[in-house]
């Protein structure tokens, strides 16, 4: 009987004071996985007892996010204090490059990552990501940049009730079908209790948090960063993801050359939840290919 993988914790003082948590399983070759936002750990549950077999999985709560501290200054809750806190975090473990697999915005926050410490990368897995701001058209509608910004307003003015109006929308199980319904999780592979965890976790991120986190991914523009990548690409997408449709990953692989492109039938916006073997397979094969040897063709 496998003896069970040891999880180590801990949290450390970012460049601007901000405590950051982090867990750590497994050794070898370090892993890092960046979820989204409103996302949790607990989106990573498979991967990290799949890869911390062989390697060093290390997964932390970005700022503002469950056991990491919220900034104090607003301007430090972007994807940018996010790219500063990763070389922190290499320092805190003894870590100078790493594997990196984010998830949705976690694909912005490492090509910002990128964009500033090239040198940390050994490969770049994205997972239902995307380069710019994936509102416009968001389950095939032009209706959520005008709701965001309603109710961005509303909650300046009154940001106790806004507050509680959140946790109590979020937290239900109506929201949790919806989320599923729009693309978000496809209910018939993704096990329930994986979507209540995440609905109970984005119901606790509060909104001063949520709202610049919206913000910088709807104003980030990782085009031109994306372009300049020169570190090994794969890139994930789900067939049936309508919050961050195809055409965004199509983008990426358009723009990253040499990167790796694979589409999953029946993959929702949260494909390593779905499918989590195959992520997991995919992922093995990606990275076990970069220690092969090349294979002289010539006669």
């Amino acid at each position: 009987m496998a003896r069970p993988i040891l999880k180590q914790t801990g949290k450390f003082k970012s460049f601007d004071g901000t405590s950051i948590y982090y867990e750590v399983r497994g050794t070898g070759e370090p892993i890092i996985l960046i979820y989204g936002l409103a996302c949790l750990i607990n989106h990573w549950h498979f991967q990290i007892a799949h890869f911390s077999k062989r390697n060093r999985v290390i997964a932390f709560d970005i700022r503002g996010h469950h056991k990491s501290q919220i900034p104090q200054a607003r301007e430090n809750i972007s994807l940018e204090a996010i790219a500063h806190d990763l070389p922190r975090l290499f320092r805190e473990l003894g870590i100078k490059k790493a594997h990196f697999v984010g998830h949705s915005l976690g694909a912005q926050a490492l090509l910002k990552t990128y964009e500033l410490y090239p040198e940390i990368f050994k490969s770049l897995t994205f997972i239902n990501g995307f380069a710019k701001n994936p509102i416009k058209g968001m389950f095939g509608l032009d209706i959520i940049e005008p709701f965001f910004l309603f109710v961005k307003e509303q909650y300046e003015k009154n940001p106790a009730i806004l507050d509680t109006l959140w946790k109590t929308a979020v937290d239900n199980p109506i929201s949790m079908v919806g989320a599923g319904l729009l693309g978000g999780f496809n209910l018939k592979l993704t096990q329930f209790k994986d979507i209540e965890i995440y609905a109970r976790g984005v119901s606790q991120i509060p909104l001063d948090v949520f709202i610049p986190f919206f913000e910088d991914m709807m104003k980030f523009q990782g085009e031109q960063v994306a372009a300049t990548v020169k570190a090994p690409t794969l890139i994930i997408s789900g067939a049936r993801d309508n919050v961050t449709p195809f055409k965004f990953q199509k983008e990426l692989h358009r723009l990253i050359k040499g990167s790796t492109l694979i589409r999953v039938p029946y993959g929702s916006h949260c494909t390593q939840l779905d499918f989590p073997e195959y992520i997991n397979l995919t992922i093995d094969e990606f990275i076990e290919s970069l220690d092969e040897p090349a294979i002289d063709t010539r006669l």
